[in-house]
């Protein structure tokens, strides 16, 4: 398997690229539309076809690269059950598989931090987790539909029940760190470490965060999967 984490500067977002090295069948997990001139060229380097844009969620920091990547590459664009995007060719639902070759990424429903929430398991022994689960943080969950109670449920019963050495790769980082483990989260993510569910809904209900920059846009443009015209 070919693993590649990529980053957008101004928003803080992980893309990734993931793919069979037999095949060349890639997928684009959570591709930002400022990047797609560096997505398409390092697939051209790689030799790869680009088969699935996968979205963990409808993101609010920033506008999807699915709809450019998919109207110059004929992929296909993959949400969550339950997204509002009617654009997109597939819905992938809690438990379902997206197979790239002989790599199997599974859909672990993680709600919370929007109504509509994905982590993907990837051949079992990594995890991408989107907003939900961030290194030694969480996802925000007062917008979007967002609930602290199923959050709290979602990575305590989900997430946190995969193996310790599960490598964790989240969505965002804002410190500049790029990898961690289930262990370490279980262990050592204060948002987690020593509470309650009510003790972490209150901490949730509490943060009195700013609301994203892009929030605005970005919602309805990923709405209609980042279409070029929506922005």
């Amino acid at each position: 398997m070919l693993f590649r984490q990529l980053y957008d500067n101004e928003t803080s977002t992980y893309t990734y690229l993931i793919a069979d090295e037999t095949t060349k069948e890639a997928v684009l997990v959570d591709p930002v539309i400022e990047q797609v001139d560096r997505d398409l060229q390092l697939l051209e380097e790689l030799g790869l076809t680009l088969r699935y844009c996968l979205e963990t969620h409808i993101h609010a920091d920033h506008i999807t690269g699915t709809g450019e990547l998919r109207s110059r590459t004929n992929c296909q664009g993959v949400v969550p059950e339950n997204a509002s995007a009617a654009c997109a060719d597939r819905f992938i639902k809690d438990g379902e598989t997206l197979q790239v070759g002989d790599i199997e990424i599974k859909a672990i429903a993680t709600w919370g931090h929007t109504d509509s929430h994905n982590a993907y398991l990837i051949n079992g022994d990594r995890i991408l987790t989107g907003d939900s689960l961030l290194i030694r943080g969480c996802g925000r969950t007062d917008f979007q539909s967002g609930n602290p109670g199923l959050l709290y449920d979602c990575i305590t019963q989900k997430i946190f029940t995969l193996s310790g050495e599960t490598l964790v790769y989240p969505g965002h980082d804002y410190k500049g760190r790029t990898v961690s483990t289930i262990g370490e989260e279980k262990n050592h993510n204060p948002r987690f470490v020593g509470k309650d569910r009510d003790s972490f809904i209150e901490q949730m209900n509490n943060l009195n965060l700013p609301n994203p920059k892009k929030i605005a846009e970005a919602v309805p443009a990923n709405q209609g999967c980042g279409k070029p015209a929506i922005i």
